[in-house]
Order: C-alpha cells, then structure tokens, then sequence
C-alpha cells in the first residue's frame, strides 16, 4: 500500500522551499538589509556633546539640508559625556543598516587616547567615515577679570593660572597645555565637556583664560566681554586679523579641530553612497556654506577614506609632542 504525503506535509515543505528562496533574495526579517528602500524611516544623528556648542551646530546643520535629499527626517539626539566617547561607542554598537550616524569630532580619535586607557579610547575602525565637514580653529581668550591682554601678560604674571577646556583629551586641552609647557606656565586645567560651558565660565570669571573654538568664541569677542590673546592656526585667522597665531609669538602648537559624519563599520556601500550624496548636496547649498561662514568653519569636505589617513596622521603627530614635551593629559603626571 502506497503513503501519500498529507496536505500539511506538503504545504510544511511549500512553506520551507519559499521561506529559503525569501532568505536567499534578503526579503525575511534577520536576512540581508534591503538597500534598495534606504532610508527606512529617520535617520538619527547623535551628538556626543552639549547642545549649543559647535559640534551641535554643525550637526543640526548638516541634518537640516541632508534629510531634504535622502526624503526622511534627520534627529539630532545629544549625549555629552567623556568627549563624545560614550555617544560613539554607543553609535558603533548599533546595526550597521544607516540609520543610526555620528557627528564625529577628530579630537576623540586623535586626541583622547593620549588622556585614557585603551579600554576607554575609540578605535576609528570600528567606525566607517561618510565624508569629513569641516575644520574649526581653536582660540586663546581671557576674562575681563584675569587683567590679561595678550600673551606677555600670561607669560609674564608669575603665578598660577586657571585654564578651562573643552574636555579631557579634547585638542582644546592639547593647545593650551602644550602652550603652557613651552611657554614654562604654570596653570591649573579646569575641563567643561563643550565649548559653552567653558565660555560660561570665562565670562564669569571663574576661570582666567580657556582654549574654545572660534564660532563659540566669537560674538562674546565682538562683544567685548572676553579678550582674544592667541589663535592656534597655521597662519592667522582671518575672522581674527589682529590677533597673533601662537606660531608668530614662538610657540608651535598646531592644533585645529576636524569634524566627519560616521556610521557604524559594516554599513552597506550603496548606503554610504546615499548619505555622501546627501552629504554633497548638503555642502552645495547656498544655506550651509553661510553656516559655515557665519562660524568661522573652513569646509574639510574630503571622502571618508582620506578622513581616515589624515586623523591617523594628526593621531601620530599629536602623541610625538605630547612625548617630546612629557605632557600627560589625563593629569598623572
């Protein structure tokens, strides 16, 4: 007597052969990330410092433009903490689908390793680039109540000064402690986890001097409530003609801040295709590069490959001169 397979049987081995041909083309949940539809609803940005600072800024900026082109909202979700290490990792953690990108800051990379443990450090590696933004000069200002009017008067005062930063590891505090080295100062580092609070702290006085970016820096200079003493360019700037780069006034601090849109490592290319593209039109826009004038930010708008070997570079440089001057930012030294 022949055994003819039952109707659940055959619908059961249906079912499997049409499940494998789903899995085979990535349409079945858990399968391939279907590309073709991206993005998938919004695509968040996350910030790993305060809101009102520059690096929030730039990110709002770049959103606000970007998600015109992709055709999804662009959030902006900040999550200040240990310069932007936190939010970093956090990002890289998540599926590399291209939903989920970073506003990355150079200083963590280039930077912050030099100021904690490996463990605490993060791999630019673990991280795939879109495309770099721009780049940010740091400037040297002084509160009305420090009595400071340019670099003599720091080098000259005989005493402990206070000094704020942006941040443990952050090239805020680079600068102004390889300045202090060369220029045999002593000062005593008080670090913020953004420009704006740093700032905040200037203008009250509760610091004497501190290393912030120049788009932060700049409408309390132009007001006269904070005094301008060294810029941290190569040559000096031209938003700041009268002020003296440290190079100029004998010391060689080559420090700027760089900043580049990341997305988690694996990302799909036909994703990070899309987002430079967005990216691209974003830079284009009448709108985004009166941003960027408006503070003081020079476009670094390079691919995301030449973003990786030139903060590989900077990291390399930096670790030389924190070496040659025996500096050590995490303050255990």
């Amino acid at each position: 007597m022949m055994h003819f397979p039952s109707r659940r049987a055959v619908l059961g081995a249906a079912s499997a052969i049409t499940l494998l041909a789903l899995t085979a083309c990535g349409n079945v949940a858990g399968g391939a990330t279907n590309t073709a539809k991206y993005p998938n609803g919004p695509v968040t940005i996350t910030v790993g410092q305060a809101a009102g600072g520059s690096t929030d800024l730039i990110a709002r900026a770049v959103a606000e433009s970007a998600s015109k082109t992709l055709g999804a909202p662009m959030p902006v979700v900040n999550k200040p903490g240990a310069n932007g290490a936190l939010a970093t990792k956090e990002v890289a953690g998540k599926p590399a689908d291209g939903q989920n990108l970073l506003l990355l800051t150079a200083s963590l990379i280039t930077i912050t390793p030099l100021a904690v443990t490996p463990e605490e450090a993060v791999n630019l590696d673990d991280l795939d680039i879109i495309a770099g933004l721009s780049q940010d000069d740091y400037v040297l200002v002084a509160s009305k109540g420090s009595g400071f009017n340019n670099i003599t008067d720091v080098t000259g005062a005989g005493r402990n000064i206070t000094f704020g930063t942006t941040g443990v590891g952050t090239g805020s505090q680079l600068a102004q402690t390889v300045l202090f080295k060369q220029a045999n100062v002593k000062g005593t580092d008080v670090p913020f986890d953004s420009g704006k609070p740093a700032l905040t702290a200037v203008l009250g006085n509760q610091v004497e001097l501190a290393t912030i970016q120049l788009g932060e820096a700049m409408p309390q200079i132009e007001a006269g409530k904070v005094t301008p003493l060294l810029v941290f360019s190569e040559e000096r700037n031209s938003f700041l003609p009268d002020v003296p780069t440290a190079k100029e006034s004998g010391y060689d601090v080559p420090v700027a801040q760089y900043r580049a849109v990341a997305a988690p490592k694996g990302t799909p290319q036909d994703v990070k295709d899309k987002l430079y593209a967005a990216l691209q039109e974003t830079f284009k826009s009448d709108a985004y590069k009166e941003f960027n004038k408006k503070n003081m930010l020079s476009p670094k708008e390079i691919p995301g490959e030449e973003v990786m070997t030139q903060w590989k570079d900077y990291a390399a440089k930096y670790k030389s001169l924190v070496e040659k001057y025996d500096i050590s930012l995490s303050g255990t030294k």
